[in-house]
C-alpha cells in the first residue's frame, strides 16, 4: 500500500515565561481552551491543597546518608565496598535528591490529550511526544527554539506508540489508530509503511524496536502481534492474545525475549525464535484485571506490569512463573484518560507511577492527592512522592531520560518536566 500523504504544516506555537508566584494559586484547569507552549521558571509552587501531602511526605522521609557518595565511590574502587552495596547508596543519595525536583518547564501543544512519550536514547535533553490527533512535538529542553510540531490527521490519529530508531536516531517509529505502523524524520516524512490496515476496525496499539536484532514488533487491537525486520519485511503475522495487545516490549539484554501485555488480563513471555502460534508462549502470567502495560527492568532481570485498577507486579527472572511481588496502588482506568502505566528508573531499582485516588482503594484518605509516586523496586515500599499545585491533574505516563536525573510527565493536554533546583537555578 502507498504510503499516505502527511501534512506538514506544523501548529503555531506560543511561548511565553510564567512569572514567579509566591503565593499558592488555584489549579488550573486540565483541559484548557487556550492551548500554548508555556516553559516555567523555578516559580513553580509545591505546596499543598491540604495539609494531607505534607503529613504524607513526612512519613516518606528517607533515612539520612551513613557516609558520602565520595567515600562510598573510594571504598568499591579499594574493593573494601561491594558493588550491590554501592548501588544502594547511590539510590539512597538520588531519593535524598527528589526532595529538591520542581516543573522546570511545562507545554501544551496538542488541542487533544498527550498519549505517549519517548526520551532520545543519545541525547537526554530531548523528547518526543505523541497525541490522540496524531500530532507529533519534538522538544530539546536545552535550546529556547521553538520544539518541532508534525501535524496529525486529527480524529482518529491517535499516536500509541513511538520510539525513536536506534539505528539513526533522526527518525522515529509510531504506531497508531489510523491504522498503521511507520518510519517517519523529524520533518514528518513518512520513509516507509511498516504495517498498514485499509479499514478503521483495525489498528495498532503498541510498538517496540531492537537494535540488536533489528526487528520492529507491533500489536493490534483484536491481538494480533507483528514482528517484521528493519527493512520492513514481516516475519511473522500471529494472533497471540484474545483481545487488544495494550504492550509490547523486548528485553534489553536478551532481545530475543518478548513481553506481551492484553485486556485478556494476562501478560504472556515469548522467544522470538519460535514462535508459532498463541500457545507457543514460554510463560503465561495472569492478572486479575486488564493489563496496561509489561516494562522490562533496563538489566533485563525483571518485569514490571500495571493493570487497569490498583495492583503493580514485579516478576523475577529467576522463576517468571513463581508468585510475583505486589504492590497496591490506586490507579483506575477509564475512556478518556491516557491509560496510566508504571516504569523504571533507568539506573536505580525504583519504580514511577501517577496516582488516580480511587475512594474504594483500602488506604485511600480524605483529599487524597494525584501525586507521582516511587516505589523501591526490591520491597515494594514507597519512598517518594512528587505533586505540584498549580499541575494537580491525573498524570498517566511518566519516563525518566537516560541519564536518570530529568522526569517528563504527561497529565492531560500537559507535558511536565520534573528536574532538580540548585542554589536558585534550575538544571
Amino acid at each position: 500500500m502507498a504510503p499516505k500523504k502527511r501534512p506538514e504544516t506544523r501548529k503555531p506555537l506560543e511561548m511565553v515565561l510564567c512569572p514567579k508566584s509566591k503565593k499558592s494559586r488555584s489549579p488550573r484547569e486540565l483541559e484548557p481552551a487556550a492551548k500554548k507552549l508555556c516553559v516555567k521558571g523555578p516559580g513553580c509552587s509545591r505546596r499543598s491543597d491540604s495539609g494531607c501531602l505534607r503529613e504524607r511526605l513526612t512519613s516518606l522521609q528517607v533515612p539520612p546518608q551513613c557516609r558520602s557518595i565520595v567515600r562510598a565511590l573510594h571504598h568499591h574502587k579499594l574493593g573494601r565496598t561491594a558493588w550491590p552495596s554501592l548501588q544502594k547508596d547511590l539510590q539512597q543519595s538520588f531519593l535524598h535528591s527528589l526532595a529538591s525536583y520542581r516543573i522546570s518547564q511545562k507545554a501544551a501543544p496538542f488541542d487533544r490529550r498527550a498519549t505517549s512519550l519517548t526520551w532520545h536514547p543519545t541525547h537526554p535533553s530531548t523528547l518526543a511526544v505523541g497525541s490522540k490527533g496524531g500530532d507529533i512535538m519534538l522538544w530539546n529542553l536545552g535550546i529556547k527554539d521553538k520544539p518541532t510540531f508534525i501535524k496529525g490527521i486529527g480524529a482518529g490519529g491517535s499516536i500509541t506508540g513511538l520510539k525513536f530508531n536506534p539505528l539513526n536516531t533522526n527518525q522515529f517509529f509510531t504506531s497508531s489508530m489510523e491504522g498503521t505502523t511507520r518510519l517517519q524524520d523529524f520533518k514528518g516524512n513518512t520513509l516507509q509503511v511498516y504495517t498498514s490496515y485499509d479499514t478503521c476496525n483495525f489498528w495498532f496499539c503498541s510498538l517496540d524496536v531492537s537494535e540488536k536484532s533489528r526487528v520492529v514488533v507491533t500489536g493490534d487491537n483484536v491481538g494480533n502481534v507483528i514482528l517484521l525486520n528493519m527493512d520492513g519485511r514481516e516475519l511473522w503475522n500471529l494472533r497471540l492474545h484474545k483481545k487488544k495487545v495494550t504492550h509490547t516490549a523486548l528485553n534489553p539484554r536478551c532481545d530475543w525475549f518478548l513481553a506481551t501485555a492484553s485486556v485478556d488480563q494476562t501478560v504472556k513471555i515469548w522467544d522470538l525464535r519460535q514462535v508459532k502460534g498463541k500457545s507457543s508462549f514460554l510463560y503465561s502470567l495472569p492478572h486479575s484485571h486488564p493489563v496496561n502495560a509489561a516494562h522490562f527492568s533496563p538489566d533485563g532481570a525483571q518485569l514490571l506490569t500495571t493493570d487497569q485498577k490498583s495492583e503493580i507486579r514485579v516478576y523475577s527472572a529467576s522463576q517468571w512463573d513463581s508468585p510475583p511481588s505486589l504492590i497496591p496502588h490506586p490507579h483506575r482506568h477509564f475512556q478518556h484518560l491516557t491509560p496510566i502505566k508504571a516504569s523504571w528508573h533507568p539506573r536505580y531499582n525504583l519504580i514511577v507511577v501517577g496516582r488516580y485516588p480511587d475512594p474504594n482503594f483500602k488506604s485511600c484518605f480524605p483529599h487524597e492527592l494525584r501525586t507521582i509516586d516511587m516505589f523501591d523496586g526490591s520491597s515494594g515500599k514507597l519512598m517518594h512522592q512528587l505533586y505540584d499545585s498549580e499541575s494537580s491533574g491525573i498524570i498517566s505516563l511518566n519516563e525518566f531520560n537516560p541519564m536518570g536525573d530529568t522526569l517528563a510527565s504527561l497529565m492531560g493536554y500537559h507535558v511536565l518536566i520534573w528536574s532538580q533546583e540548585k542554589a536558585g537555578i534550575w538544571k
